[in-house]
């Protein structure tokens, strides 16, 4: 009875989820049928925040046929699938998380994993990692390793690193190519289209849509936004971003040019407040606000709460701010991240990808001596994570032949 969920009853209704997702990542479970033969992680006990969703399920049930024991909470007050939650504990997992859940039950829940004194660590947005440094330091000498799922984790584990901060050895899962080239690029794109139609519902052809950063979270969601017949504007602080912005058709100004354009924003930047205190009143009447970044910091709720003179929830999700001057602002999603505060995060197919590489990193570091520090893997992990997906899809590709395996390792033959 170690665990925390909404609803126990929800979990027969979180095993079908469950069911459902693992149908699509055929690759995720070529893993797990190696773990089970094999117990790469017997012995370990990992804690978890992640968002915990069906697809996380399956990468909880991959980890356990591996050997661990396995405690996990939320790494998003809005992102708990409760059903999802519920069936973990079921199955008698130490499982922590609460869709809505508050400021205080969040630290609380993740205290409770830490609670577990696990030798390994899967992170998402490095909450998990920063509370062992900060506050619970006398874990890190049980701590073989751990692993950061998103873009905003690794970029704190960088500024950790900078400052000889961080204490054992991290693996930036993020920096896969089987991840970063698929899960942020195809699975924000779609989810975080997904998450404001499931909130508003509106016509996407037509709109002004401002996506603010074009890393590969906001260049997948362009790309959808572009793809219903949005018209889209890119705004970017980084030239080279900014150029392939540009070569890649889009409108490209400043974001106070945006500002009176838009009918939609989207954040994707990673850093606080994208959309700041100044622009709402900038905006016109009808503007409808989102964030698909990791952390609620890219929209400046505070200062739009602070000028509203009214504020209601009018649908699933979605607040209407009234400001004094009677212009309406809505907001989606509390300006968490909409793909998973709204919607169900991204399609289980491409979370298969991220979870094959969360579950060989921690084989890898479990296997290997690392130092503290901030890690990716080799190369030969992520060719064949893609490799298993590309079997699990039914896809074969070619081998080069021995003459062109020479040519490829020889400077000798030229013109």
């Amino acid at each position: 009875m170690d665990y925390a969920v909404k609803d126990i009853k929800l979990a027969a209704q979180g095993k079908m989820q469950l069911e459902w997702a693992e149908s699509q990542m055929g690759a995720l479970l070529e893993v797990r049928k190696r773990f089970a033969k094999e117990k790469p992680l017997k012995g370990h006990k990992v804690g978890m925040a992640l968002h915990v969703t069906k697809e996380t399920g399956a990468l909880v049930r991959t980890l356990i046929a591996g050997g661990a024991q396995v405690s996990i909470a939320g790494c998003n007050p809005l992102s708990t699938q409760d059903d999802a939650a519920a069936a973990l504990a079921e199955e008698g997992v130490r499982v922590f998380a609460k869709k809505g859940e508050t400021k205080d039950e969040y630290y609380e829940y993740i205290n409770k994993v830490l609670d577990s004194n696990p030798t390994a660590t899967i992170d998402d947005g490095l909450d998990l990692v920063s509370l062992v440094h900060t506050k619970r330091p006398e874990l890190l000498k049980g701590l073989k390793v751990g692993t950061e799922e998103t873009t905003t984790g690794v970029n704190r584990l960088r500024a950790m690193e900078r400052d000889n901060a961080l204490k054992y050895p991290v693996i930036a899962v993020n920096d896969n190519k089987t991840k970063h080239l698929f899960d942020n690029y195809y699975g924000t794109g779609q989810s975080t289209i997904d998450g404001i139609l499931r909130a508003t519902n509106i016509l996407f052809a037509g709109k002004n849509v401002v996506v603010i950063g074009y890393g590969d979270c906001g260049r997948g969601v362009a790309g959808r936004a572009k793809g219903m017949g949005s018209n889209v504007v890119v705004c970017e602080v980084d030239s080279l971003k900014a150029l392939q912005a540009k070569m890649d058709g889009y409108w490209v100004m400043p974001f106070e040019e945006a500002l009176p354009l838009g009918d939609v924003f989207i954040t994707v930047t990673g850093n606080k407040h994208a959309i700041p205190a100044t622009a709402f009143q900038k905006m016109k009447s009808g503007a409808i606000l989102a964030n698909s970044g990791h952390f609620d910091i890219e929209i400046d709720v505070t200062s739009l709460e602070a000028l509203a003179r009214a504020k209601r929830r009018i649908r699933w999700q979605l607040d209407e701010y009234t400001l004094k001057d009677s212009k309406k602002i809505y907001l989606c999603a509390e300006g968490r991240l909409v793909n998973l505060g709204a919607a169900e995060g991204h399609p289980s197919t491409v979370m298969s990808l991220s979870f094959c590489g969360q579950a060989l990193a921690l084989e890898y570091g479990i296997k290997n001596d690392l130092k503290a520090g901030l890690h990716l893997l080799p190369e030969s992990i992520d060719k064949e994570i893609a490799g298993l997906q590309l079997s699990a899809m039914g896809i074969r590709i070619d081998s080069p032949t021995k003459e062109q395996q020479k040519y490829m390792s020889s400077w000798e033959e030229g013109t």
